[in-house]
This record gives structure tokens, sequence and C-alpha cells, in this order.
């Protein structure tokens, strides 16, 4: 009886103990007055990046209690993904990422922002996954080991950030081994992600009271009489995010770089200088955001130095298709640099505006060789085979008016004309005109005397 009252009593003893700890020591209570509500939509690169840094600074100084990310992406850069994922998991207060609205996806690098999230939720509608790492071309990385380096490496950063949250991490891992993609409901049922709901109303009512792990602690959220604000992303950001994304900055640069060129040539008004430097500068300023290659940038500049080439020298097209394919290769391997596994960009926008500047040059080049055999009908050598008037004594040498003009001429072959003799232009020999005499009776086209 006695052994039996001692276990009794350390038995209730060790039950109060734990119930204290978990009320005093383990959570804290998180009440929420204020959540701040932002958006990422688009391409996850380093604009998307600073929008993030800056909605926690601001949060963060509101005072804000919970923060809720409106997420859909097609996926982008690892190196600002893993930045994204770090500023998440250090966030000082609860933050949400919530796949919204219906329609939207977390495809690929937004994966992994899901599962950083202290709640993962999705909308009806809403897809999640194919996180599989690819090139900026979109195809896998060539070298089968570097592959398995890179894909393991992603493979076990997911399956980290979904142990780290408690949720499903080998089925989470799929999604970069295996391109698995979820629907919503798929996921909730998996284990995945942890509400499903498509208003906002909705998800804090079922984000309220759940228990999260901030900062290496237990804390619960409480939601009462809460302000919501919505914090934007700024246009500076806007415009950012736009020249950073790979096929943007591609063409800025090559379409840039053609106006700097045809300025150099055909110099006049500076507007094509002009707005070529600043579309240099912007496509340069948006390489600077994405890991590139510098043999994509030697190959882009060898491409526009053939196709102008291929115009000054009347190539009649042939170096334009050696220009065009130099272009097309140099925007493949453009961006295929550590950092980009997981980032995408319009291989047909690209493809289709080589195939463009290779028609224009080529057909530039045709005009140019078509331009060379035309018989000419201005300057000096427009007035070879016109006729004209001697208005002054040619001994051998005088004047002559031909095309309402006056010009000092000679006699081909020395002899000396008279005053109203007709002539007509042999050649051009820096100012002067060479001629012959013609009979009086003759008519020449062009002949304005």
């Amino acid at each position: 009886m006695c052994r039996r009252a001692e276990r009794l009593f350390l038995g209730v003893f060790r039950v109060l103990l734990l119930a204290s700890f978990f009320l005093w020591g383990s959570t804290e209570v998180f009440g929420a007055d204020r959540v701040v509500v932002s958006s990422i939509k688009g391409s996850i690169g380093i604009a998307m990046e600073q929008h993030l840094e800056e909605v926690l600074s601001k949060a963060k100084l509101q005072e804000a209690s919970l923060l809720v990310i409106e997420l859909d992406t097609p996926g982008g850069l690892v190196t600002s993904m893993r930045g994204m994922v770090q500023n998440i998991l250090n966030a000082p207060f609860p933050v949400v990422v919530w796949v919204a609205p219906k329609g939207a996806r977390a495809a690929s690098a937004g994966a992994f922002l899901v599962q950083a999230a202290h709640v993962a939720a999705m909308s009806e509608g809403t897809t999640m996954g194919a996180a599989h790492p690819v090139m900026a071309s979109g195809r896998d990385v060539e070298s089968k080991e570097l592959n398995r380096k890179i894909t393991n490496d992603l493979a076990a950063q997911m399956r980290s950030l979904a142990g780290e949250r408690d949720r499903n991490a080998e089925l989470a891992a799929k999604m970069v081994t295996e391109s698995l993609s979820l629907t919503a409901k798929e996921a909730l049922d998996a284990g995945v992600v942890d509400v499903v709901t498509s208003d906002l109303e909705t998800l804090l009512a079922s984000v309220d009271g759940r228990i999260v792990i901030v900062q290496g602690k237990n804390r619960q959220i409480l939601l009462r009489d809460v302000a919501v604000t919505e914090l934007p992303v700024s246009e500076s950001l806007r415009l950012l995010e736009l020249i950073s994304r790979p096929d943007v900055a591609y063409l800025l640069l090559l379409g840039g770089i053609l106006a700097v060129v045809f300025e150099v040539l055909s110099p006049g008004g500076f507007v094509l200088g002009v707005s070529g430097a600043v579309m240099v500068l912007l496509g340069a300023f948006g390489l600077r955001m994405l890991p590139f290659n510098w043999a994509g940038i030697v190959l882009l500049l060898a491409g526009i130095a053939v196709l102008v080439t291929d115009v000054l020298v009347g190539g009649v097209g042939i170096l334009s298709v050696f220009g065009a394919a130099a272009l097309l290769v140099g925007g493949l391997v453009l961006f295929r640099a550590p950092g980009g596994e997981l980032m995408r960009f319009s291989y047909e926008m690209m493809v289709g505006a080589v195939l463009a500047l290779a028609v224009f040059f080529v057909l530039a080049a045709w005009l140019v060789v078509r331009s060379l055999r035309k018989r000419a009908t201005s300057g000096k050598e427009g007035l070879v085979g016109a006729v004209g008037e001697v208005v002054q004594a040619l001994v051998p040498e005088g004047m002559i008016r031909c095309h309402g003009e006056f010009w000092r001429a000679r006699t081909e072959s020395g002899e000396n004309l008279s005053v109203g003799s007709r002539v007509e232009v042999v050649r051009a020999e820096g100012l002067t005109l060479v001629v012959r005499t013609v009979a009086k009776e003759e008519k020449k086209e062009g002949d304005r005397s």
C-alpha cells in the first residue's frame, strides 16, 4: 500500500510539473492586434528578396504580430530563394505564406517559401511543387554529377524546412527529386500544408490559436480585434523586378547595343545613342541582379558585330545567319551559371527576337547590295552621263553648266570647245568634270541646261 501510494503521488507530481512547465515555461501567448498582409507575385529574384526584407522591417516598426504573404510565383533564383527563406525563419513574429488567389501557384522556388513559413496555407484551385532544378533555358543541368549535387542539396533543404515545421518532409522532398506537384487538397491530405482556404478572414480564423515555433520558442497565436494593414510592392521594386527578368534583361542589352552601334554608324540627333545607352545600362543592371555567364556576353557582342558587318560590307545576309546563331547560342548560355538552377525565362521570346533581328539585317544587307548596283543619281557620281553646256570656253579647261550647277571642266581629248558647245560628262576627278563633245541635236536624260 505504501509503495502504491508513493507511485501514485510521484505520478501526480510529474503531471503537475509538466502542466506547469507547459503553461508557464514552454509556450508564450502571441496576441496579435495588427496583421500585415503583402504579396509576392512573379519570379523570385533580387527584387522580391528586397521586397520581403522591406515588408519584414516595416512590419516590425508597426509592431505587427503576424505577417501574411500572398504568394503566386513560377519560381526563380536559388540565391534569392535562400535569402528569403532565411528571413522567414529568423522573423521575430509568425509568418503565414498563403498561395493565393485561386489559380495561383507556388512552383519551384516558391515551394521552399511555403515550407519555410510558420503556417503554410493554400487557396482552393492552387498548386505547389515542381521544384526540380533546371537552368535558365528550362533544360536540366547537363552535367550528371553537378545535377545530382544540386538536386540532393535542394532536397535536403526541403526536408529540413518541412521537418522544422512538423510537416511531411519526405513527400516535400519529392517536389525536388521527382518534380512532384500537388493540388491544395492533396497537399493538405499529405500533411505538406496546414490550411486550405480561399479568403483572408477564414485564413486568420484558422491561424487563431495555433502554436508555432518563432526563433526557437513555442508561441501561441491569439487573434483579437485585429487591424489588417496591406504593404504593396513599391514602384521602384516593380521596375527592378521587370528589368531583372532574364528575357527582359537580354532584350534590353541586345537592343541597347544595336542602338549605340547604329548611332555611331550614322550619327545625328543622338536619339539612338542616348536611348541605346539607357537600355544598355538597364540591361546591365538587370544582369547584375542575375547569375550570368561571361561566355554568353561575348557571344552576344560577337553576334551583333557580325550582323553590323554584314550590313556594311553587303554580305547578302550570309553573315547575318552566323550572327543570329551567335546571338541564339549566347542567349542560351547567358544565364547558365551557379545560382540560376531554378530560374526560367521565355525561350520562345528570345528565339523570336533573334529571328526578327536576323530577318531585319538580312533585308538591310540585301537593300545595301541592291543600292550599290543602281546608277548614282546625286553628287558627282550622279553627273556621269549627263549633258551640259559650256559657259566658259574649254581651252582645254573652263566652266560648264550641268544639272543647273556650274562646274569646272576639261575636255577628255584635250581639244578646245567654245561657249555654247554641248558636252557629256565622262567622269569626275575631284571637283573637276572630264567631258567630251556631243552633237547639238543629241538629247540626254537629265539635261536641264
